[in-house]
């Protein structure tokens, strides 16, 4: 089945009171608007991904061939328009609409959405609402009974030509695709949403609680005959680190300074120099594991900061391929690494370009 993927993130955010919009403010690691597409990639639904935007050269990210960005329009009706006018050359059977706002949903949704649309042409998740509701008419306000109330949702699924033959026929705004249905007394499904499938709106919308910090350091000689890697990196150099593993100061200090926050003891708790299997362990692998515990216990990275202190190699050298490398492991966005590069003015083992040295200062924080 050929499903397709719109994400309409191409709003101005009045509500939300920023200078940036909403859809680029950095949420749980990384942009607002990543997640969606994430999800979408992660769960293999889709033929196309569709990331409708006001500027392209907002995005800062790669993606893979199927993710392609497009120019929206003024109103959020106008940006569905021209994805779906957009995905009408590769004849999808299916397309979901996401607001970039929804972060939050998961991959099941996703799954249980194109599954019911086997037997129809609409389908939308709803949850019940939680407060009393008031109507006003004029001077005039109505309790409406909040047994009959719903709340709708993101994604909302359709079958693609019918969605697109009442779209290109809509002059109004809408404020949502299912709109377009009830307007024209067409049948839609109703599906069970997710509480935690909430929209972003305001500020206060995003909460979070205490932040924790932690300090991370490592030293390591410097000896020739081995390969040196620097926060994944392998740098062309005369010598490497001499260490029981690969000696990476930067990620080894990561690792550190993570583990502290988190208040985990430390990196020799976890990978001992006495045991074989850790032997020439790449930095890499002895990383995953804690980011894997930072996801189990709901941690996110607000901030690593990184001194490398070393004569050479130079930082300013290959700082953007480290960060960059950085993020990917870290799984989180390049703008929350910073790399500076410290010398020792000649002096010690480090000014004689004996050894190398890393400092790392991380705070991470708990989202509610």
């Amino acid at each position: 089945m050929n499903n397709c993927f719109i994400l309409l993130a191409s709003g101005q955010s009045k509500r939300f009171n920023s200078n940036k919009p909403k859809q680029y403010i950095i949420y749980k690691n990384k942009p607002l608007f990543e997640h969606s597409i994430e999800k979408a990639l992660t769960s293999k639904l889709f033929k196309k991904i569709i990331l409708v935007v006001n500027n392209k050269k907002q995005i800062n990210q790669s993606f893979p061939k199927s993710v392609i960005i497009i120019k929206g329009g003024k109103e959020r009706s106008d940006s569905c328009l021209i994805g779906l006018k957009y995905i009408k050359k590769f004849k999808p059977t299916n397309v979901l609409i996401h607001d970039a706002a929804r972060p939050n949903f998961s991959i099941k949704l996703l799954k249980n959405l194109v599954k019911s649309l086997m037997k129809n042409k609409a389908v939308i998740p709803t949850i019940d609402t939680k407060d009393s509701i008031k109507y006003r008419v004029k001077n005039q306000l109505f309790n409406l009974n909040r047994d009959n109330c719903f709340l709708t949702q993101t994604p909302q699924a359709f079958r693609f030509n019918d969605l697109y033959n009442l779209s290109i026929k809509q002059k109004a705004k809408i404020q949502d695709e299912a709109t377009l249905f009830i307007k024209n007394n067409l049948k839609v499904k109703f599906i069970k949403g997710e509480n935690l499938n909430s929209k972003i709106t305001y500020k206060e919308d995003i909460k979070t609680n205490k932040t924790y910090f932690g300090i991370g350091f490592d030293i390591h000689r410097l000896s020739k005959g081995r390969k040196l890697y620097l926060g994944g990196l392998k740098i062309p150099f005369h010598s490497g680190l001499k260490g029981h593993s690969d000696g990476d100061v930067i990620i080894h200090s990561i690792i550190d300074a993570l583990l502290g926050a988190m208040r985990k003891k430390d990196i020799g708790t976890l990978f001992p120099d006495n045991k074989i299997k850790f032997k020439n362990i790449r930095s890499p692998k002895m990383l995953k594991p804690i980011i894997e515990m930072m996801n189990k216990n709901e941690f996110y990275v607000n901030n690593i900061d990184i001194n490398l202190i070393c004569e050479q190699p130079k930082v300013s050298i290959y700082r953007d391929k480290i960060i960059k490398l950085l993020s990917k492991l870290l799984n989180i966005d390049s703008s929350l690494i910073n790399l500076k590069g410290k010398t020792v003015e000649k002096l010690g083992l480090i000014g004689k370009e004996k050894a190398i040295a890393c400092e790392v200062v991380v705070s991470i924080i708990k989202y509610e």
